[in-house]
């Protein structure tokens, strides 16, 4: 089962989002807090959205976080997925696969015209499941980020 995510959730999510970390062999860039999280999809004004998965027994296994994007040149919003995460017990059984679907619906429902994420190079099982959905890189695009002591410095000039 696929819904939006409550904010009795959050705590679930936050150690998701440490566990996609290590997966992804950066845990010491997972910083969020409950605190954090928890205010930015539930404070007055949030600006980030969550779906999660549950399995059968009503466990969240996985989740979904993502905000809105602008197209300039379609003219309208888009989704931006910041991250997709399925606890591996349970991988292989859908719920990635539903929570994409989710968003693919709430696109369509809403007149959006595009549902964009980034996924790392080197993660070829991940590659495969998305290109076996109908998604396809833009290969000629590179993400680029300013971040941390960067970030400071060229904001500070």
């Amino acid at each position: 089962m696929i819904r939006r995510a409550e904010v009795t959730d959050v705590p679930v999510v936050c150690e998701m989002i440490r566990e996609l970390a290590e997966y992804e062999r950066v845990p010491h860039e997972a910083r969020a807090t409950e605190e954090q999280l928890r205010e930015a999809l539930f404070g007055e004004r949030p600006a980030v959205f969550a779906h999660v998965a549950e399995a059968e027994d009503g466990e969240v296994v996985g989740f979904a976080v993502w905000f809105l994007s602008f197209s300039t040149w379609r003219g309208v919003h888009g989704i931006y997925l910041e991250d997709l995460y399925v606890r591996p017990g349970v991988r292989g059984g859908g719920h990635g696969k539903a929570l994409l679907r989710e968003l693919a619906r709430t696109c369509v429902e809403r007149g959006y015209e595009r549902l964009e994420w980034s996924v790392l190079n080197w993660n070829a099982p991940t590659i495969a499941f998305y290109e076996a959905l109908g998604a396809r890189p833009q290969e000629e695009w590179s993400v680029y980020r300013l971040t941390d002591g960067a970030l400071a410095e060229f904001g500070a000039g």
